[in-house]
């Protein structure tokens, strides 16, 4: 019984960072499909921040975000929000890591493409009108941009040294009788 304890605080000990280390990035659910607007902010009284906030609750914009793909992520301080749903400490940390943000006294925007790549970054006053602007001057191909399927990852030998034959490709169809 004491070896199996052991060995199971062993397999916690080893497999827990790699587990936590998971996928905890929220922008990794938003990949392919939408556009990220990040807004970091010090506090929640930034008038940048109040502005852009008020702008994209009226009809008209809220219309033009969804067509656009828009999420909205706002940074005050350490707490984060997506769609101004409260996301977990954790979340908001990873968040913060991927987008490799330094402390700053100004606002910060950020808009990311559906690649998750960076589009637009300003620090100070921005307008919504700006980011639609950017949005609608991306490339062609990344306003198409559907989800990201990942490349099927390789076979790996059973054994190390050795390397396994590729398949036989199958054998063309017979012709029909008549």
């Amino acid at each position: 019984m004491l070896i199996r304890s052991l060995m199971l605080a062993t397999w916690v000990a080893v497999a827990a960072p790699a587990l936590a280390a998971g996928d905890d990035n929220p922008l990794a659910m938003d990949r392919g499909k939408s556009r990220p607007l990040v807004v970091i902010a010090r506090d929640s009284l930034d008038p940048t921040l109040i502005r852009l906030e008020q702008a994209l609750k009226e009809p008209a914009n809220q219309s033009a975000a969804k067509e656009r793909n828009l999420v909205l992520y706002t940074l005050v301080g350490m707490t984060g929000k997506r769609d101004d749903k409260a996301l977990d400490p954790q979340s908001t940390m990873a968040l913060i890591r991927t987008l490799k943000l330094g402390a700053g006294s100004k606002i910060k925007v950020v808009l990311l493409g559906k690649d998750g790549e960076k589009k637009l970054e300003d620090e100070g006053a921005i307008e919504l009108k700006d980011i639609f602007t950017a949005v609608d001057q991306l490339p062609a191909s990344e306003k198409q941009l559907t989800a990201t399927v990942a490349p099927p990852a390789e076979a790996v030998p059973a054994t190390p040294g050795k390397h396994t034959k590729p398949a036989k490709p199958a054998a063309p169809p017979k012709p029909l009788d008549d």
